[in-house]
């Protein structure tokens, strides 16, 4: 099912539609973001200078450090009167990047992510679950009412709980799931545990996936599990460009089709900020056309990818992005949450148990990504005591939740027992792999 007409309009329409919303969006933002009208006017460019798609080179980018220097509300564009959701995820000093929504900007997302729902399969006719976090991750509260907005039925599951869930799958006839790739196959595997065939004693045929990337290996452990008629797609958004609704699967699993009337994709050399040709691997660059609480112009993703404009077997005429290959910087995604390196290096400098070394490991056990920190002491002699470690361990633990909003694994170790390093430390080791 296609959700808008729109989906499938010509190239030139489309432009069309780009370029009109484009000219507004500068201007708009020009006008009502002094942090955006500095950097415009650095670059010798003002609104009247966009008359083209091409122009949109021109313009400056906006990076995740805009909203760190900004916080937490300096890029928005209108009154806190004029907001009705605001939502947060990470950000990389431990603050979190704040974003927020007018009627309108919500109105504008909900319809986005029904498209991409409709892109993935689902109908009016479904019952989803939810098995997002609820909260300030706008993942959960943006499928759902996208959802409810094709005449879904959803229910608001929440996260963990995985008994519970698998308990709900069975007795309200749950036929979609959505949820991270890892927590989908977590939830096959227990269930199977538990003697239930997910192919054969539950409803579910439908996935609709995102907060991670989900690997072609991982699509075809989610088929072995939850049975190969089950259809898996994936979704991207991210909090700075609305959240959920950005782009997603259909049902060819070519790509990820781009809502281009609301969003312009472009690809850039990461080093060199110079755009690449269509087909060209590099990183993504979005600007976001007809926001109005936090209107992004250019803003960097980090996220790499290519643009694909030959036609879709679904009839849809929109771009598709690459499924993402990985990260222009160092941000880790676990378990849908983005966790940098240094918000952790942050809270273990405020911890004067223990020195400034430390080593972060990332694997998957049981389908879930697990994060491991290991610390040093910096007295040995608190080894001589498990009551002090313990509560030197659980405070670790409690402290880099707080930041991170999940928990890790915290091995303390003796003094002097780290690597040490001549050149750049290599602080990360991830085992995920491309596999499973």
């Amino acid at each position: 099912m296609i959700w808008a007409p729109e989906e499938t309009f010509s190239r030139e329409e489309i432009q069309a539609i780009q370029l009109r919303k484009l000219k507004q969006a500068v201007a708009y933002t020009y006008e009502k973001v002094p942090n955006y009208r500095v950097k415009m006017d650095q670059a010798g460019v003002k609104p009247k200078d966009i008359q083209t798609l091409k122009d949109l080179e021109k313009l400056p980018f906006t990076n995740k450090s805009d909203f760190r220097d900004n916080y937490p509300m300096g890029l928005f564009a209108c009154s806190k009167s004029e907001l009705v959701r605001i939502h947060a995820s990470s950000g990389t000093t431990g603050k979190p990047t704040v974003v927020g929504y007018t009627r309108n900007d919500k109105h504008i997302w909900t319809n986005n992510v029904s498209r991409i729902a409709c892109m993935g399969g689902a109908t009016g006719e479904d019952i989803v679950q939810i098995a997002f976090g609820y909260g300030l991750f706008t993942g959960a509260l943006g499928l759902h009412a996208g959802l409810e907005n094709i005449g879904a039925t959803v229910i608001p599951m929440s996260s963990g709980n995985t008994k519970k869930q698998i308990m709900f799958m069975q007795d309200m006839g749950t036929t979609l799931l959505v949820a991270t790739p890892s927590y989908a196959l977590h939830l096959g595997e227990a269930a199977r545990a538990m003697g239930i065939d997910p192919e054969e004693d539950l409803k579910i045929h439908i996935g609709l996936f995102g907060g991670e990337g989900m690997t072609e290996p991982m699509r075809d452990e989610m088929h072995r599990i939850w049975g190969k008629s089950f259809l898996c797609t994936q979704n991207y958004g991210m909090s700075e460009l609305c959240g959920p609704g950005v782009s997603g699967e259909c049902e060819q699993l070519q790509g990820m089709h781009v809502n281009e009337d609301w969003f312009i994709p472009e690809i850039i050399d990461p080093k060199t900020g110079e755009v690449l040709p269509p087909g060209a691997k590099g990183e993504l660059v979005v600007t976001c056309l007809g926001k109005e609480a936090l209107p992004m112009i250019r803003y960097r993703t980090k996220d790499i990818s290519k643009l694909m404009y030959e036609p879709c077997p679904c009839g849809r005429t929109t771009v598709r992005m690459e499924n993402l290959s990985g990260r222009s910087d160092d941000m880790l995604v676990i378990r849908g949450v983005n966790v940098f390196p240094t918000q952790i290096e942050e809270v273990l400098l405020q911890i004067p148990e223990i020195g400034p070394h430390y080593e972060i490991k990332v694997e998957r056990k049981n389908r879930l990504d697990v994060m491991t920190i290991t610390v040093e002491l910096i007295d040995d002699r608190l080894l001589d005591s498990y009551g002090k470690l313990e509560k030197l361990n659980a405070g670790i633990r409690k402290n880099l939740k707080a930041i991170l909003g999940l928990d890790a694994v915290i091995q303390i170790t003796a003094p002097m027992s780290l690597q040490r390093f001549e050149g750049k430390a290599k602080r990360v080791t991830d085992l995920r792999g491309e596999g499973l």
